[in-house]
């Protein structure tokens, strides 16, 4: 029975000495009794006994020792080089860090339309490799890139599973999620976890069916702002609202809205007390639309409320053009597992014009609004509104901080907070 490639190497270190300090006749010797041994050639086995404990100056202090136990890795040539991962993650932080099975249906369209308004410079060879590149490989490339954008803790408020089932209060058609115009809305308070005194509240409203969504910002959770909010979103559509879903907040279940809804034939319901799930849709998207890009800070002045409209300006486009969604189209059951289908990710705009009951009229605008529009410039707007919004907050820490504290009983300046 033949020896190990352990016991080989073994051998090797024992008689490598031996070999180097032998006489020529000796060498012979050593050399036949190493080729019994090990089934080596002669050629190869003399090259091993020579080179084994070798030591080779590359540098000013710095030497390598040929050792016998160490394998040399074979050096694959990548496919998907520095250069491919160079333009993929530029691609990658401009739609604002998908995931490979998000990100790959999108990559060719994205590549062509940052070319052409000359965001990235690639060549063919690189074009090339990136029109075949699949979503796996995709993650692995950016893992570490992903590594640097990870949270050390994360918040407890993400979207739960999904479910649908609201309490009608009057119905002029059939609430139909396979169609753009049913929407859900809900408020974001942007209290800073400090709930007392009025701050901004974000109205964020999405479409069932094609995800498309609108966003917009008020004073407070009057009846007022609320409802001259969903007029303006409602304006905005690029289809026709008609059915509207909410919680039970008084700011939607009030007679004002109520009557809007009766006299322009809007299907309105509200959710079920306390199942934040019954209006799953828009919890998804105050997570990753609201919280992601306004943060948690604390907004009640009339600056913020400003800065806040002209991020969501910004922002709606972005989100209804460039970022693409995944749809779960079954969920089965097997035992204790639970497995989920999800479609092709696509951009809400994507999906409205996949649908057949929208106006050429309403596609040819979109088409022409989608051609006219830089992601990238998207990107750094929305950037530099963020920039603005927390340079405002920390400028409203340090002016509250300075102002003197004074004591209840004696009426004296006592503190600085």
């Amino acid at each position: 029975m033949g020896l190990t490639m352990k016991e080989r190497k073994a051998i090797t270190r024992e008689l490598s000495e031996r070999y180097k300090k032998a006489t020529k006749k000796e060498k012979g010797v050593i050399l036949d009794e190493f080729t019994v041994l090990t089934g080596y050639n002669r050629a190869y086995a003399s090259y091993l006994l020579i080179t084994h404990g070798k030591t080779i100056k590359v540098a000013k202090g710095r030497v390598i020792k040929a050792d016998v136990k160490i394998k040399a890795k074979r050096q694959k040539k990548r496919h998907y080089d520095e250069s491919v991962k160079r333009v993929l993650t530029k691609i990658w932080t401009i739609y604002s860090y998908p995931c490979g099975k998000r990100l790959k249906p999108i990559l060719g369209e994205a590549v062509a339309r940052l070319k052409g308004f000359g965001e990235i410079s690639i060549d063919r060879d690189t074009d090339e490799r990136l029109s075949k590149i699949s979503a796996s490989t995709i993650d692995r490339l950016l893992k570490e890139e992903k590594k640097k954008y990870e949270l050390k803790g994360r918040s407890h408020t993400k979207p739960g599973t999904l479910l649908k089932s609201q309490i009608p209060i009057r119905t002029f058609s059939e609430w139909d999620e396979q169609r753009p115009g049913f929407i859900e809305v809900d408020l974001v308070g942007h209290e800073g976890g400090d709930p007392r005194g009025e701050f901004i509240q974000s109205l964020c409203a999405v479409d069932i069916y094609s995800g498309w969504t609108e966003i917009d910002a008020g004073s407070n959770k009057a009846q007022k702002w609320v409802f001259e909010a969903i007029d303006e979103m409602r304006g905005r559509l690029p289809f026709e609202l008609l059915g509207l879903d909410s919680d039970n907040g008084a700011e939607f279940i009030n007679d004002h809205l109520y009557r809007y809804c009766l006299s322009n034939k809007i299907t309105f319901t509200r959710s079920r007390k306390y199942r934040k799930n019954d209006n799953c849709y828009v919890e998804q998207k105050n997570y990753s639309v609201v919280r992601k890009y306004a943060g948690y800070f604390r907004y009640d002045t009339e600056e913020e409320l400003q800065v806040l409209k002209e991020l969501y300006r910004y922002l709606r486009l972005y989100i209804n053009f460039f970022q693409p969604i995944m749809k779960q189209v079954s969920k089965v059951r097997v035992g204790s597992k639970v497995i989920k289908r999800y479609d092709t990710a696509k951009a809400p705009y994507q999906r409205l014009l996949e649908f057949s009951h929208i106006s050429d009229t309403v596609k040819r605008k979109l088409e022409r609004q989608y051609e006219l529009l830089n992601p990238a410039e998207l990107h750094r707007h929305i950037v530099r509104v963020q920039e603005q919004l927390i340079e405002m907050v920390a400028y409203k820490k340090t002016e509250r901080s300075m102002k003197p504290v004074y004591h209840k009983r004696c009426n004296s300046c006592y503190a600085y907070v």
